[in-house]
């Protein structure tokens, strides 16, 4: 399949008409994403319908949340979201919440479109990552976060997932 450039992508805030949408792409890139951390099992118990109800308070929230779509020809191929960091020792005051991509659309730019979306140029912020998500560390250190040194193991589909902390 011939990648998407990034000039075919539109990039817009999500409305609460995308939350369907949004559970499914979610949904999708949870099993991209995540299938070498977590078991099969654990991730056919993930549920489109349950992150779409996710998406619809998402959409619903204040000026200080930022919640953006990446649409190829009006289907919805990646999400990211930051807003206002939810950790009581969080080292920034925006946290980058999740930024999520159909793998086929890894590469293309379009992921940089929504980070740059959700976090604006040189504005400090901080995430959590998967450690053994070798991909997403590397997009983080090019947009010039670094480790901090702290991890905590979350659960995760009844299962446990180890995050470490990026800073920038």
């Amino acid at each position: 399949m011939e990648r998407e450039t990034q000039t075919d992508i539109v990039v817009r805030p999500v409305r609460d008409v995308d939350a369907e949408a949004l559970g499914r792409v979610h949904a999708a890139c949870w099993h991209e994403t995540y299938d070498h951390l977590i078991s099969k099992a654990a991730l056919e118990k993930v549920s489109p319908r349950r992150l779409a109800e996710l998406w619809t308070h998402w959409a619903q929230q204040g000026p200080d949340f930022r919640m953006h779509a990446a649409l190829d020809d009006g289907e919805i191929v990646g999400f990211v979201g930051s807003g206002p960091a939810r950790d009581r020792d969080a080292p920034r005051a925006r946290e980058l919440y999740f930024i999520y991509l159909l793998a086929r659309y890894q590469g293309t730019g379009v992921g940089q479109r929504l980070f740059d979306a959700a976090i604006h140029p040189d504005e400090e912020a901080y995430l959590w990552v998967a450690e053994a998500n070798p991909r997403a560390h590397r997009f983080y250190q090019r947009n010039g976060f670094t480790l901090d040194g702290a991890a905590h193991t979350e659960p995760f589909l009844g299962e446990t997932l180890t995050e470490v902390r990026f800073v920038r």
